[in-house]
């Protein structure tokens, strides 16, 4: 039982289960809006529906729609989803300023008493350009 408390109990397991149920409640939405705006794109040049397609008795019209469907669901995702989250999240959190971590400067000093030592002195060592 100890085992199954462990399992059931560790970090990683629930938040999955969360981010499944949410992920789950996501693909609803997105589902639903994307039946939205294939509809808006039937309202100006028909259902865009190419089941019955069928040049050359080759069942491609399937296909055709699934891939419509695909590069509507990505639009739709990209431009309502990923965009306004990037550009929230660098406005409340922006990135931190670039600079040079705290173990690059730890090598650099390193570096530069090796470079003193070889020299026979106080002599820094110039970085290579």
């Amino acid at each position: 039982m100890t085992g199954f408390k462990n399992f059931v109990l560790r970090g990683n397991l629930v938040e999955l289960a969360v981010a499944f149920v949410m992920a789950a409640a996501f693909a609803a939405v997105v589902t639903s809006l994307v039946a939205i705006v294939m509809d808006l794109i039937g309202k100006i040049g028909g259902t865009p529906n190419f089941s019955k397609y069928t040049p050359g008795g080759v069942h491609v019209g399937a296909f055709i729609t699934a891939l419509i469907a695909f590069l509507v669901i990505a639009a739709v995702v990209y431009f309502l989803v990923v965009k306004p989250y990037t550009v929230a999240r660098e406005r409340w959190f922006p990135s931190p300023e670039p600079g040079t971590p705290e173990d690059v400067k730890l090598l650099q000093e390193i570096r530069d008493l090796l470079g003193a030592q070889q020299s026979g002195g106080t002599a820094t060592f110039t970085q290579p350009r």
